[in-house]
C-alpha cells in the first residue's frame, strides 16, 4: 500500500476496501496518444472498434493553424490494443504530511481530497481490464489522448468567414490564460458491446493523480465514499431526444470527479455544489455536449455519423449548387461556393447574401445604409481581388426586397461531424453565414451554449458566432440563370 505504516486513526478506518458495487463512481486513467486509429488495431482484426468521435466546435473541419497529432478539432476513439482503464480499489485517511509518499509512487493511480491542513483522503486506484480510457486537457503531456485549448467565441459581428483561432495557440500567451484545466476530463469506454462511453471530470497527472486542494468543492458521500468538483467544472447537456431525428437541447449538469451528476453551481467556479441530479447519469449519448470552460466538444456515437454527410458528400453538394448556375439577380454573374479547402480569403465569384431576407447576391459595393466607419474602400476593391473579407460591412439594403441588415459571403459547413442529416444546405447561420441543412440551422438555434460564468448563448457550431435574428437562421434564395 502507498501509505503502509500510517499511524493515524481517523474516523473511517484508515484503509477501506472500496466495494465494486460502486461501478458508477469508477473514475479511471490516463494514457498515451495512442488513440489513432493505427495504433488501435488488433492482430487480424479488419476494422478497428470505434467508440465514437469528439468534435470541437467553433472550427469548420480544422484547426486554423492545421490539425496536428493530438491536437485537432476533431478526433476518434478507438478500442485500444490493452485495456488501460482504473476503478476505485481501496480508500485512506491520511495525516496530510504523508501525501507526499502517496503521490510520488508514480505506479499508483490515485485520487487525493484535501480536506483540511491536517487530513487528507487518498483513494487508490488498481486496474480495470473491461474498459478503455481516454484523457481530454489543455496540456501537451503524453497522458492526454486529445488536447485541447481555448476557442475564441464571438459576441456578434459576421463577415469573414468568422474561423474561429483557438485551438492553434499551443503553449504560447493564449494557453497561460487559458480557462480549460490542463487535465480537464476523462472518458471511460466499455470494451464489450454496447460500448458505453462514460465521463468524468478531471484527468490524471504525469504522477498518476488527480489532486482536489483544500479550496476545491469535495465533499464525503452518504456511502462514505469521496467525490468532489474541478475549478471551472465539467458540464454535460445530453439531448433531451434522439439527436438526429428529433433534435432538442436537453439540460446543462455539472459532471464530478466520480462521475454524479450534479445541477449547475449559482457561477462557474463556486465553492457551493448543486443538487445531485439521481435520475441522470454521465453516460455520453449521440450528440451529448462536453463543456471544458473555454471549449465545447461534441460526441457522436458511429451510428449517428452514419447518418451525416462526409467530405465527399459535402464536396458533392458544393458541386450540384454550383452546378445549378445560381446568379446574382443585379449583376447576372454566375455565382459559385468556393472549394471546401478554401476557408480563408473570399473568391471573386463567391455568393453574398442579405440576412434579414436571404437574397443571395454577387459581391457589390454599394447599397450602404448605416456606415459607421465601414465604406467602401473597406472592401479593398471588392472581394474579386481575392482579399480576406471585411470584419463588418455594415448594414445594407437588399435592391431585391429594400431590407436592410447584415451582408456577409456565404461559406459551406465543412465539418460533417456537425450536420444533423445529409439534406442539401439550403440555410445559412446568423450572422456569420456559414451554410448547412435546415435540419442543422433549427435544431442548433435551440441550444444553449455556456460562455463565461453564468451566461449562454446559441451559436454557430461552425464557428462559434453567436446567432442572432429572430431564428438565428435564414433560408438562402437564389436566382437561377436567366438563360
Amino acid at each position: 500500500m502507498v501509505l503502509e505504516g500510517s499511524s493515524e486513526a481517523l474516523c473511517p478506518p484508515p484503509s477501506l476496501e472500496l466495494r465494486p458495487s460502486c461501478n458508477k463512481s469508477q473514475p479511471s486513467p490516463p494514457l498515451g496518444s495512442g488513440s489513432q486509429p493505427h495504433e488501435a488495431l488488433f492482430p487480424g482484426d479488419k476494422e478497428p472498434i470505434k467508440y465514437g468521435e469528439l468534435i470541437v466546435l467553433g472550427h469548420n473541419g480544422s484547426l486554423a493553424s492545421g490539425d496536428k497529432g493530438r491536437r485537432r478539432s476533431r478526433l476518434a476513439l478507438y478500442k485500444r490494443p490493452k485495456a488501460n482503464g482504473v476503478k476505485p480499489d481501496v480508500i485512506h485517511n491520511v495525516s496530510t504530511p504523508l501525501v507526499s509518499k502517496a503521490l510520488s509512487n508514480k505506479s499508483q493511480h490515485s485520487i487525493s481530497y484535501t480536506l483540511s491542513r491536517s487530513h487528507s483522503v487518498i483513494v487508490e486506484y488498481t486496474h480495470d481490464p473491461n474498459t478503455d480510457m481516454f484523457q481530454i486537457g489543455r496540456s501537451t503531456e503524453s497522458m492526454i489522448d486529445f488536447v485541447v485549448t481555448d476557442t475564441a467565441g464571438s459576441g456578434g459581428g459576421g463577415g469573414g468567414q468568422g474561423q474561429s483561432q483557438g485551438g492553434a495557440g499551443g503553449d504560447g500567451g493564449q494557453s497561460a490564460q487559458s480557462t480549460i484545466s490542463r487535465y480537464a476530463c476523462r472518458i471511460m469506454c466499455e470494451r464489450s458491446a454496447p460500448y458505453t462511453a462514460r465521463i468524468y471530470a478531471a484527468g490524471f497527472d504525469s504522477s498518476k493523480n488527480i489532486f482536489l486542494g483544500e479550496r476545491a468543492a469535495k465533499w464525503r458521500t452518504s456511502d462514505g465514499l469521496m467525490d468532489g468538483l474541478t475549478t471551472n467544472g465539467v458540464l454535460v447537456m445530453h439531448p433531451a431526444g434522439e439527436f438526429v431525428s428529433e433534435p432538442a437541447p436537453g439540460v446543462w449538469r455539472e459532471i464530478s470527479v466520480c462521475g454524479n451528476v450534479f445541477a449547475l453551481r449559482e457561477t462557474r467556479s463556486a465553492q457551493q455544489r448543486g443538487k445531485l441530479v439521481e435520475n441522470e447519469s454521465n453516460m455520453l449519448q449521440d450528440g451529448s455536449l462536453i463543456d471544458l470552460c473555454g471549449a465545447t466538444l461534441l460526441w457522436r456515437t458511429p451510428d449517428g455519423l452514419r447518418r451525416t454527410p462526409t467530405l465527399k458528400q459535402l464536396e458533392s453538394l458544393r458541386q450540384e449548387l454550383n452546378a445549378a448556375r445560381p446568379q446574382c439577380p443585379v449583376g447576372f454573374n454566375t455565382l459559385a461556393f468556393p472549394s471546401l479547402a478554401q476557408r480563408a480569403t473570399v473568391d471573386k465569384k463567391q455568393p453574398w447574401v442579405y440576412m434579414n431576407c436571404g437574397h443571395v447576391h454577387g459581391y457589390h459595393n454599394w447599397g450602404f445604409r448605416k456606415e459607421k466607419g465601414v465604406g467602401s474602400s473597406a472592401i479593398g476593391g471588392g472581394a474579386g481581388a481575392g482579399g480576406t473579407a471585411p470584419a463588418s460591412t455594415g448594414d445594407r439594403e437588399c435592391p431585391m426586397c429594400r431590407r436592410v441588415g447584415p451582408y456577409v459571403p456565404l461559406w459551406l459547413g465543412c465539418e460533417g461531424g456537425l450536420y444533423l442529416d445529409a439534406g442539401p444546405p439550403t440555410h445559412a447561420f446568423c450572422p456569420c453565414g456559414h451554410v448547412c441543412s435546415e435540419k442543422t440551422v433549427q435544431g442548433w438555434s435551440q441550444i444553449p451554449l455556456p460562455h463565461g460564468t453564468h451566461a449562454f448563448h446559441a451559436a454557430c457550431p461552425f464557428c462559434g458566432t453567436w446567432l442572432t435574428g429572430e431564428h438565428g437562421h435564414v433560408k438562402l434564395i437564389f436566382q437561377g440563370p436567366v438563360d
